[in-house]
């Protein structure tokens, strides 16, 4: 089947922009950017957008609500037993109720309850608006992965980040508008950063910064057979015959994605050796983040967010390692031990750059984890309530919104849907979620698909 972009009057205007500029290194896009005499001139998004760009932090797998931002003393009162309230339908057979050993605490100036879990991140509360209330449609990993990364249980959709790109561009034609920084080699996750229908270069790059030397983190960055100036002669080369071919056929949108990443990797042999290179930040901003490859996701998340990258999604770890069926508590004080120092340094270098206020942070997982016990200490997956936390780019800091149920199983008050939540990120970028369309297979599919509000109580 053939895709066609939308065909609003914006868009046909870029599109004969586009076209007269000949497709070649001037252009990112359909829907992105244009680029003048080499300075990047983005598109005018739909309103005036509060954030410019996005990271999220993916905490893979669905950490446990109770344990971290929604306290539920009343867990404890009545624990090991079954109330109506929990007498709820899970993927695996829940006993009674488990409390949480961690104590939480007011804390910043607006008291907003935070774990011992995370006595750094508290330090940041008042930069961050935790909603309490989100809620999905499917307790599996599978299909609650996809709905909170492609707005759908669909694997053959584009992804958020794709949607982002597709929509708004980027401010630097020498990086991708959007990265992906995961360890190992997560194959069957590649299409929760797919582009879909959207054209190929929307597609999320994959990064696998285990290691995180820039010529290991990007291979083939560098061109060791040709100098510059051959490769140069050679992608121009290219891109007059793709030109010859593209005037003697209908648009091409995969030729024309094609053409546009070719030029993408040229520039980035000089830029991504200098953005990806952790050796250039000083002593003790290396200690703030601290070790290992969370830490160094953020910090890298940080200088490509400097360096105008539109989005930047972090994935904590290859697989499900919130997934914590059994020895909950000792998987948990684990996690949050790597987590804790990371997202504070974040937030704190953000802030003191002065970027926290145009860069919009999201912390959370697929879904929750349930107040009923599994295996003695495990906890099994909830899809009824769970919290995520935004900070930045437009957010309303030290809040909290939304509420669950006395023990924090179902999402009951000023619910949330991951839909919804979509269409909140949208609108801080000043993206309006009903317009943000792409004709495909003779209809316009959103992110949001046919649903979805923008929380504005959230939104500064």
């Amino acid at each position: 089947m053939n895709s066609q972009p939308d065909t609003t009057a914006d868009t046909l205007t870029r599109r004969s922009l586009i076209r007269k500029m000949g497709g070649g290194l001037g252009t990112i896009g359909l829907a992105g950017a244009l680029f003048r005499n080499g300075e990047a001139a983005p598109v005018s998004p739909h309103a005036q957008p509060r954030a410019k760009r996005v990271i999220q932090l993916f905490m893979n797998g669905g950490p446990f609500q109770g344990d971290l931002f929604d306290p539920k003393p009343l867990t404890a009162k009545f624990a090991g037993e079954r109330p109506s309230e929990v007498d709820l339908r899970t993927e695996r057979k829940t006993a009674g109720l488990l409390p949480s050993p961690f104590k939480f605490s007011p804390a910043g100036e607006s008291g907003v309850p935070v774990s011992e879990l995370l006595p750094l991140t508290a330090q940041r509360i008042d930069d961050i608006c935790v909603i309490r209330s989100l809620h999905t449609n499917n307790p599996n990993h599978g299909p609650a992965l996809l709905l909170m990364n492609n707005g759908t249980i669909l694997p053959t959709r584009p992804s958020m980040g794709a949607w982002m790109s597709y929509g708004l561009g980027t401010e630097n034609d020498s990086l991708p508008p959007y990265v992906v920084l995961c360890p190992g080699r997560p194959v069957r996750f590649s299409i929760l950063w797919s582009s879909g229908f959207l054209p190929g270069e929307h597609q999320g790059t994959y990064i696998n910064h285990s290691d995180p030397t820039p010529d290991k983190l990007i291979p083939y960055l560098k061109n060791t057979s040709h100098s510059v100036d051959e490769q140069r002669r050679q992608l121009e080369l290219l891109r007059e015959l793709n030109g010859l071919h593209r005037e003697q056929r209908s648009s091409d949108a995969r030729l024309d994605a094609r053409i546009r990443s070719m030029e993408t990797a040229f520039r980035m042999q000089f830029s991504a050796t200098e953005a990806f290179d952790l050796e250039r930040e000083t002593q003790s901003t290396r200690e703030a983040y601290g070790e290992g490859h969370f830490a160094n996701a953020c910090l890298l998340a940080r200088r490509l967010a400097e360096r105008g990258v539109l989005f930047t999604q972090i994935y904590y770890g290859n697989g499900q390692p919130w997934d914590t069926h059994s020895k909950h508590d000792e998987s948990t004080r684990k996690l949050c031990r790597d987590i804790d120092r990371p997202i504070a340094a974040l937030l704190t270098d953000l802030k003191q750059r002065g970027l926290l206020e145009d860069t919009l942070v999201i912390w959370g997982g697929e879904f929750g984890r349930t107040p009923t016990s599994e295996n003695g200490n495990g906890r099994d997956h909830n899809h009824y309530g769970f919290t995520m936390w935004l900070a930045g780019g437009g957010v309303k800091g030290g809040m909290t919104y939304g509420e669950t149920d006395d023990f924090g199983f179902r999402a009951v008050h000023d619910r949330v849907h991951i839909h919804d939540l979509h269409a909140t990120v949208l609108h801080l970028l000043g993206l309006d979620h009903e317009k943000l369309t792409y004709r495909y297979a003779g209809r316009d599919f959103r992110l949001t698909d046919v649903h979805g509000r923008v929380v504005k109580e959230v939104t500064g």
